[in-house]
């Protein structure tokens, strides 16, 4: 039975909530992060500030007999890592320590967050987990996600630590003030500002944060049933960049400009998730709309 459980880059979006909702639910939950937890002082305190690009540190971390690793902390912004590709390494480095950190304490259960980065720019939209290829990886962000699934199964072939891969896409909603799509258009949106679209034909798979934690702990509760498998965890329908910032202009009430350029090197232009085996095995059923999901993001920020 998973009662305790390390989650790295908890004082992220994700982690943030994803703490939250596990502690609500009676977990036992340690933070690992490079920075403190600025909207959530419980879990700050929970949170051992670590640089997980350091073997020896990440090593030195206490042993609490965790019984799962979830691993999210990585540099996640795509067009940040075409810039500056050493943020590709960090992504490989800190993966590999915090897996050698589950290997070295005998914690056998791990969770790694991948990305739908991973399927490239092909033909197709919809697309299932065993549509990514290596010929197809777009930026160092996207080897850093491939080379990162490569590593977490060799730890399960070669020293049994059983895992799930999950693939999210456009993650949005609460505890987010960085430049990602949603909360940068909302932010540009409320003080009149233009929008800047990346490619008016852009369709991509936008997930309610909710939903995504929904899926973490369906994965949680069904470790055992459905160990050692990739799961797309989005909402499984398309919006496309251009309706998201007129979404946005409309609920802010914004007369904001909205420019569209080209499509930025590295990026994935067209996505949607085949979630049908999430479903299936999981019982994952994402709820929220990209309209709703706006709605109740405008909303906290808001109340910030």
């Amino acid at each position: 039975m998973i009662k305790k459980i390390l989650v790295t880059g908890s004082s992220g979006t994700i982690g943030t909530r994803l703490c939250e909702v596990l502690i609500e639910l009676g977990y036992d939950i340690t933070g690992v992060d490079l920075k403190e937890n600025k909207w959530h002082k419980y879990i700050n305190d929970i949170t051992i500030l670590c640089d997980l690009r350091n073997k020896k540190d990440v090593l030195e971390l206490p042993n609490k007999n965790y019984d799962l690793v979830i691993h999210l902390a990585a540099n996640a912004r795509v067009f940040n890592l075409v810039k500056d590709p050493s943020m590709a390494r960090d992504n490989f480095e800190i993966l590999f320590n915090t897996l050698e950190f589950a290997r070295e304490k005998g914690i056998k259960k791990f969770i790694f967050a991948s990305s739908r980065e991973v399927y490239g720019n092909t033909q197709k939209i919809i697309h299932s987990e065993d549509e990514s290829f290596i010929k197809n990886c777009e930026s160092t962000y996207t080897a850093s996600k491939i080379g990162g699934e490569a590593l977490v199964h060799s730890y399960q072939q070669c020293y049994g630590i059983d895992f799930f891969i999950l693939r999210f896409s456009n993650v949005f909603g609460m505890y987010d003030d960085k430049d990602r799509l949603v909360p940068l258009y909302i932010n540009l949106a409320k003080k009149g500002e233009p929008l800047q679209v990346y490619g008016a034909d852009k369709i991509l798979d936008f997930t309610y944060i909710d939903d995504a934690i929904s899926g973490i702990i369906k994965c949680i509760e069904n470790f055992e049933k459905a160990k050692n498998e990739v799961f797309n965890l989005s909402h499984g329908e398309g919006s496309s960049i251009l309706d998201v910032a007129k979404i946005i202009r409309k609920q802010t009430g914004s007369s904001s400009e909205i420019k569209i350029e080209s499509n930025r090197t590295g990026e994935i232009v067209k996505y949607i998730a085949d979630i049908s085996k999430a479903k299936k095995l999981l019982g994952y059923r994402p709820k929220m709309t990209i309209e709703e999901g706006i709605s109740r993001s405008i909303e906290w920020y808001n109340n910030v």
